[in-house]
């Protein structure tokens, strides 16, 4: 496909302006105005639409294809929510009017869907209070942190450490980075989770508090997760919930009942709205009663006559987060998500999510070498077998021959604590047929993997790029279209 600039034809116009009736005024300095006119692309406006449309055709999303990508929970978006989302109420609503009065009223709606999440997140989680500002999963880690760090400086407590498993988002070392702290990281044991009797090793009174998510990023669930809660409170430590992989318990269990203390939930991934390339994120925070004190400004608040309002009176809080509140639409959409579905429904979302992700794992386990050898929850990692490694066949490889075959790769080398590591989540969206569509795939793969040499090494073959050299292309950029 030609480049814009390519089709390009000199004189030809999209548009046409009639000639200006204003006196021209120039007091720009003349050294810094261009001799000839930008090298722009002269296309008709039809030349225009059928160039984006075809390049639209090239993309790839959860709307067109399969797409499991691990520890992304990449699935369908239910176009009624996107459809309430824009109701002129909703989405021509300025952040700057009034809460109640002048004309506050229209506020009330947007303000009452705030509030209304707040309720659901905090029966779902169990937790005390959230706020909805943070607008992506690590913005809302940061929130955690910090809020961590508010409550250890009120108390007077010495404290220089997050402990972090090995298996971890690498936003969570960042995060906690970011907020002043230490990092340590504490190995995982053969089992894919964090020992207990290794954690034990790190826990000291410098300990602020722990980050673990749970299922894990191997898509394990540590049984031992109250005893690790409990170590970390002995010395007046808090434990903070990677929400990431909410899907695999939603409805079924509360990470506040485990004994976490500070939660951050992803509401473009557990409940279903465009995220990455799709939309904006939104990582809601949700703490125990002895946090709620230090949540951003502003909370929404329900006052006595059934009307809502913003609290700004929160002296210990840790200030703004974002600006006014948040990505509301993501909130919003996540809302309709969750009344759609109700309690019943969220309970099916883990269910079907853990089963899809066990299905695929018991029909690829002879063909791949898992991870972990056991039951899964949401996601299962698997690497190449020895013999597709000496083929000179590695996870990279595999991921580009699945785009041959018309599916979006798995996440690759991650969970780095496994080498080669390719990470399925198929999410409880996708039918059995599309499940078995993949594992047909896979099992293709790997057949052809282990039986000829670089099977591999130019996929993709059916695609606009096939394999570009990146590393080449990261120190040789060529940005110049003008």
């Amino acid at each position: 496909m030609k480049l814009v600039f390519e089709k390009s034809i000199p004189h030809r116009r999209a548009v046409r302006t009639v000639e200006s009736d204003v006196p021209e005024t120039i007091n720009i300095e003349k050294s810094l105005l261009r001799d000839k006119c930008p090298n722009l692309p002269e296309l008709s406006e039809l030349d225009v639409v059928r160039h984006f449309t075809e390049l639209s055709r090239m993309n790839f999303g959860v709307d067109t294809n399969f797409y499991p990508l691990g520890s992304c929970t990449m699935k369908y978006n239910p176009k009624v929510t996107e459809r309430i989302a824009s109701y002129p109420g909703f989405a021509h609503l300025h952040p700057l009017l009034p809460q109640l009065r002048m004309g506050g009223m229209l506020t009330q709606g947007a303000l009452g869907v705030i509030y209304e999440m707040d309720m659901f997140l905090r029966e779902t989680t169990g937790m005390d209070g959230f706020t909805m500002q943070p607008m992506a999963g690590a913005h809302g880690e940061l929130t955690g942190i910090m809020i961590i760090a508010a409550y250890h400086k009120d108390k007077g407590n010495k404290k220089k450490t997050i402990l972090i498993p090995d298996s971890a988002h690498g936003t969570n070392p960042a995060s906690a980075a970011i907020a002043g702290y230490d990092v340590i990281a504490v190995p995982s044991n053969d089992e894919g989770v964090m020992d207990v009797d290794t954690l034990k090793a790190y826990i000291n009174d410098e300990v602020a508090g722990l980050m673990l998510t749970c299922p894990n990023t191997l898509g394990l669930f540590n049984p031992h997760i109250k005893e690790i809660c409990d170590l970390i409170h002995s010395v007046d430590g808090l434990v903070y919930y990677d929400g990431a992989n909410l899907n695999a318990i939603v409805g079924k269990a509360r990470p506040g009942d485990f004994g976490f203390d500070v939660v951050h939930l992803n509401l473009h991934k557990t409940f279903a709205t465009p995220h990455g390339g799709g939309g904006p994120g939104a990582g809601p925070v949700g703490v125990k009663q002895k946090l709620v004190d230090y949540l951003p400004i502003s909370v929404v608040v329900k006052r006595n006559d059934g009307t809502y309002a913003l609290d700004y009176d929160r002296p210990k809080s840790i200030g703004y987060m974002a600006p006014f509140y948040g990505n509301f639409g993501v909130v919003l959409k996540a809302y309709v998500y969750a009344l759609m579905l109700g309690k019943e429904g969220l309970k099916r979302v883990a269910e079907n999510a853990v089963l899809n992700a066990n299905y695929i794992r018991a029909k690829l386990n002879d063909h791949y070498t898992p991870a972990v050898d056991k039951v899964c929850m949401h996601e299962c990692v698997f690497s190449p077998t020895q013999k597709m490694l000496d083929n000179d066949t590695h996870a990279f490889d595999i991921a580009k021959a699945l785009i041959d075959a018309g599916f979006h790769p798995p996440t690759v080398y991650f969970p780095t604590i496994v080498k080669e590591a390719l990470m399925i989540e198929p999410t409880e969206c996708e039918s059995k047929e599309t499940l078995d569509a993949f594992i047909d795939a896979m099992i293709e793969i790997a057949k052809t993997a282990e039986a000829k040499l670089h099977a591999f090494s130019n996929a993709p073959v059916s695609t606009p790029v096939s394999r570009p050299n990146e590393t080449a292309a990261a120190k040789n950029l060529n940005i110049a279209c003008l």
